[in-house]
């Protein structure tokens, strides 16, 4: 199964040591996770992506491109296909206007109803579907049902209505997919839906059946007496609704200061525009 790695924080923050250093950072990882790879960060609220089909620990423009990336909101994915050619429109993350998509997941038997899957998606949408993943198919159907009810032009989703969009969106899947996996082996054959999606201005998560963790401090800042944002919060365990400097995300718990916690399967965590933390266990069928 493929990896994930992002954050949003108030400072512009480099990737390097989470996407190249650590022995369980994502380039290492690429090792067992081959198929291609791809970043993508924020300029001045405008996403830029970078994708491409080459194994991420021997491509020199993951490690360029790790080394430069500054930014306040960063989505990165390393993929070991299960549906879908190896190629540049089916890498991830995906992008649609300011969203942002990588999943880690599978759709039992998806060749079956690929096509009907995905008459499913938005009328307006789905001449942008460009691929032939399953994941790519799972974003603009997320982002049809988002448009029932917000704007896609509009950066700032609530949580309330993102879940809502999720909950149908795993519903009108589960039709043809069915339940979720609920077992603890990540088992790659089975239906799982993990996935992390970004405006640039919230992130937020989603454990549709494959491991992901979360972080919200450190044990100890390394920057906590020249960092200008420092505050006790960085340092600390956060409740929900409390404003958080930084919220990471990651398939595996990195190496490091951060201090990492399991999402729950079903679970829906994230921060909005004001960086305050947010979480909804989703009404989704798992076996």
């Amino acid at each position: 199964m493929c990896k994930l790695f992002g954050f949003r924080s108030v400072i512009n923050s480099q990737v390097h040591s989470s996407l190249v250093h650590a022995d369980n950072a994502l380039g290492p990882m690429s090792l067992e996770h081959p198929d291609g790879w791809g970043v993508a960060y924020y300029i001045d609220g405008t996403p830029h992506l970078l994708r491409s089909t080459e194994r991420a620990f021997d491509d020199q423009i993951f490690h360029k491109v790790s080394g430069v990336v500054s930014s306040q909101t960063v989505l990165a994915h390393i993929r070991k296909a299960t549906n879908g050619n190896i190629n540049i429109l089916n890498s991830h993350p995906f992008q649609y206007g300011n969203w942002v998509f990588a999943h880690n997941g599978n759709l039992k038997n998806f060749s079956s109803y690929q096509e009907q899957l995905k008459k499913e998606v938005d009328g307006s949408l789905q001449k942008f579907i460009l691929g032939n993943t399953d994941s790519e198919i799972i974003f603009y159907i997320l982002l049809g049902n988002i448009k029932k009810k917000h704007s896609l032009k509009n950066r700032f989703v609530p949580i309330e209505t993102l879940s809502q969009a999720i909950e149908e969106t795993c519903k009108t899947i589960i039709k043809y997919s069915g339940p979720l996996y609920s077992g603890d082996d990540n088992n790659p054959k089975e239906n799982h839906i993990t996935f992390i999606l970004t405006s640039g201005e919230n992130i937020f998560a989603f454990n549709g059946g494959q491991s992901l963790n979360f972080s919200t401090h450190k044990s100890t800042c390394p920057e906590r007496e020249s960092c200008s944002h420092y505050s006790k919060i960085c340092e600390s365990f956060a409740n929900l609704g409390d404003r958080v400097n930084h919220l990471l995300f990651a398939s595996e718990k990195l190496n490091g200061e951060n201090v990492w916690t399991s999402i729950n399967k079903g679970q829906l965590i994230g921060v909005d525009k004001d960086m305050v933390l947010k979480k909804i266990d989703l009404n989704v069928s798992f076996t």
